[in-house]
């Protein structure tokens, strides 16, 4: 569900390399674990990762402070506004109702500057994020 990209600051197959450059561990450990500066090697965590992102935002003002839901909305977005269909992001984004086509409508500021520029983008997501005519 990733593909290289042109920039190697958000490719995700370098970065992934970059992980196991940086963190080693054993053939049957989790793929995400980390070198843990007293207890060795140990799994990747949510608590950890937003543990994480807080602490950076918290030192670099300007950044919003994410949180675990604003990053799965975020992801979302990304990956509409590159073309992946409502319904495979909704399976990526494991929603089971459709409550997250409530996220786009909030992010009309994001997703106008794209839209404009993909016509057939904003054709397929209009039966989404606008409300139901009856």
């Amino acid at each position: 569900q990733c593909a290289p990209q042109d920039n190697p600051i958000t490719d995700p197959m370098q970065a992934l390399q970059n992980h196991i450059h940086l963190n080693p561990a054993t053939n049957d450990a989790h793929l995400f674990t980390w070198k843990h500066p007293i207890h060795s090697i140990r799994p990747l965590s949510k608590a950890k990762v937003t543990r994480t992102i807080a602490k950076v935002a918290k030192s670099h003002p300007g950044l919003p402070n994410l949180k675990g839901h604003s990053l799965r909305i975020r992801g979302m977005l990304f990956y509409l506004l590159n073309g992946v269909p409502f319904d495979v992001v909704k399976t990526m984004g494991r929603w089971s109702g459709d409550s997250f086509t409530i996220y786009p409508r909030h992010h009309t500021l994001v997703l106008a500057p794209f839209l404009q520029s993909k016509p057939e983008l904003l054709n397929a997501l209009k039966g989404y994020i606008l409300p139901p005519v009856w």
